[in-house]
C-alpha cells in the first residue's frame, strides 16, 4: 500500500513534457548560425590580413577584374576556420549574408573564380607566401609581449619540433607521387615538411613538397629560412626524428650555436651500442644508459651522442640453447644532442615531441590543411598556405587574448563552442550591432575570444 504524500511534500515536476505545435517561418533577416566568425575577420583586419599579404604576394589581375588573389585568401582562411573542407564548403560559409555584411563584402567569387584565381600563382608567390606568415607571427609576438598577454618573443631559448606528413591524395593532382605513405602503400601522396614552436603550438614555417620528396630532402635550406625569419639573440634548440639525421645540418646548427636533440639510425648502430659501457637508470627497473662521442661517415668533428636500453625477454625456441647466449634482447633508442641531460632525460625529452605530431593531425583533419586542393600543384601549395593561415590565425588569438583555455582548445573545439554561434544582425546610430544568446556554455572563453577579436 502507498504511503499518501504530507500536505507540506511538493509534487515532483517532470523532467520532460510536450512542447505543443511549432509553426516554421523563413521570414527572419538578419540571423546567422556563426557569428564567432566575426571576431575572426575582425582579429584579420587588425593585424592587416590584406595590407601584407599585398605587400608581400603581389599579385595583379586584369582591369576587370572583380576578385583579386588577396580578397580570395581571406576567405579561405576564414572559411577554414568555419570548417569548410572544400572550395564549395568555402563558399557555403560565405553564404551566410551577416557574415559578408560585417566582412564587408557585397558578394563573394564562385568556387570556380576561387579556383582560377589560386591556378594563377606563381613559384615566386608560393616562396613570398612562406614569408608572410614570418610577418604576421612576429607582429603578434611583439604586440603579444607589449601587452602582458605572453612572453614568447622573448624568450631566450626556443625547442623547434620539425616534422613531415603525408597527404595521400585522390584523382589526379600535379605533384602527387607514390613516396613515403605508411598508411596506404603504393597511393599517390604529398610530402609536406613543417616546423612547429613548441611554447605556442604555432606553425613557424612549412614548405608544401612533392609525394617523391624524402623527409630531410631540403632540410638545410629549411632551417636557414627559419634562422632568416627568427631572432639571432634567440637559441633554437631543434627537436626531430632519425629522417632527420643529416650531418649537413648538424653543421649549420653547430655553425649557428644552435642545438639540436636527434634520433639516430644508421646502419650498424646497434653493433656500436652493444660495446658501449651501460648503467642500469635509477628509479626505472629493465632500463640501462649510456652516453659517448663518435664522428659518423664523412662528419669533420665527433659528437656527442646518448642512449637508453630497454631489455626484453628472447621469445623462447624449442630448442637448447648450446651456446649458452643471452635470455635477453634490448630495445634501444639512441639521439645525438647538444643539450646537458641525462640520457633518460634526453629520452623523456625527445619523447614529447608526439605533441608536433598531434598538431599536425589538428591542422590536417580540423582545418583541412593539404585537404582543399585543384589539379594544379601551385595552386594547391598556396591552398595550402592558406591553412597554416588559417591554423595559425586560431594560435595568434590565443596568445593575444591571455586566455589558458584558447591556448589550450583544438581548432575543432573552438569551432563548436566559439564559430558556430547564432547571432541575429542589428544596424542603428551608423554601427552594426550582433546579438547572440545570454547564456553561453563558457562564458568566460567567449567573451576572451570576442574581445581579442574586436579589440575591446
Amino acid at each position: 500500500m502507498k504511503a499518501k504524500p504530507s500536505k507540506n511534500q511538493k509534487k515532483a515536476t517532470p523532467a520532460h513534457q510536450s512542447a505543443g505545435k511549432v509553426n516554421m517561418s523563413a521570414t527572419a533577416s538578419g540571423l546567422t548560425s556563426q557569428a564567432g566568425l566575426i571576431p575572426v575577420v575582425k582579429f584579420l583586419e587588425r593585424i592587416g590580413f590584406e595590407q601584407t599579404v599585398n605587400q608581400t604576394v603581389p599579385h595583379q589581375r586584369g582591369d576587370n577584374a572583380e576578385y583579386q588573389l588577396t580578397g580570395s585568401m581571406l576567405l579561405v582562411v576564414v572559411g577554414m576556420i568555419g570548417g569548410a573542407t572544400s572550395i564549395a564548403k568555402l563558399c557555403g560559409v560565405w553564404s551566410d549574408g551577416v557574415l559578408r555584411k560585417v566582412a564587408g563584402w557585397l558578394k563573394i567569387p564562385v568556387e570556380t573564380t576561387i579556383s582560377r584565381i589560386f591556378k594563377e600563382v606563381t613559384e615566386k608567390q608560393i616562396s613570398q607566401l612562406e614569408s608572410v606568415t614570418h610577418r604576421f607571427r612576429a607582429q603578434v609576438w611583439r604586440k603579444a609581449n607589449r601587452a602582458g598577454a605572453s612572453k614568447v618573443g622573448l624568450n631566450p631559448v626556443q625547442w623547434i619540433d620539425i616534422d613531415s606528413t603525408v597527404d595521400t591524395v585522390c584523382g589526379t593532382q600535379e605533384g602527387a607521387a607514390k613516396g613515403f605513405n605508411p598508411k596506404k602503400k603504393g597511393a599517390l601522396s604529398y610530402h609536406p615538411q613543417l616546423a612547429f614552436c613548441v611554447e605556442s603550438k604555432e606553425i613557424l614555417q612549412a614548405w608544401f613538397r612533392t609525394g617523391t620528396a624524402y623527409t630531410s630532402n631540403g632540410v638545410v635550406e629549411f632551417v636557414k629560412q627559419l634562422l632568416a625569419h627568427l631572432s639571432n639573440k634567440t637559441r633554437l634548440i631543434i627537436r626531430a626524428d632519425s629522417g632527420y639525421f643529416v650531418g649537413t645540418l648538424l653543421d649549420l646548427l653547430d655553425a649557428h650555436k644552435h642545438g639540436y636533440l636527434i634520433k639516430v639510425k644508421f646502419k650498424n648502430l646497434v653493433a656500436l651500442l652493444t660495446v658501449q659501457q651501460w648503467t642500469a637508470i635509477a628509479g626505472q627497473p629493465g632500463w640501462e644508459q649510456c652516453e659517448f662521442e663518435h664522428s659518423c661517415g664523412t662528419w669533420k668533428v665527433t659528437r656527442h651522442f646518448v642512449a637508453v636500453r630497454k631489455k626484453q625477454l628472447k621469445e623462447q625456441s624449442p630448442q637448447l640453447d648450446l651456446l649458452g647466449t643471452s635470455e635477453y634482447d634490448y630495445d634501444y633508442f639512441c639521439y645525438v644532442t647538444t643539450e646537458s641531460l641525462t640520457p633518460w632525460q634526453t629520452h623523456k625529452k625527445y619523447g614529447e615531441r608526439a605533441t608536433c605530431e598531434t598538431w599536425i593531425e589538428e591542422a590536417k583533419k580540423q582545418i583541412g590543411m593539404g585537404k582543399i586542393r585543384t589539379a594544379v600543384f601551385l595552386a594547391n601549395a598556396a591552398l595550402f598556405h592558406c591553412a597554416v593561415l588559417a591554423y595559425n590565425t586560431l594560435r595568434w588569438m590565443a596568445i593575444m587574448s591571455g586566455s589558458k583555455p584558447l591556448r589550450q582548445w583544438e581548432p575543432e573545439t573552438i569551432q563548436t563552442y566559439l564559430v558556430r554561434v547564432a547571432g541575429k544582425l542589428l544596424t542603428g546610430n551608423r554601427q552594426l550591432t550582433v546579438k547572440t544568446p545570454d547564456s553561453h556554455l563558457y562564458p568566460q572563453a567567449w567573451e576572451d575570444w570576442v574581445a581579442v577579436g574586436l579589440g575591446s
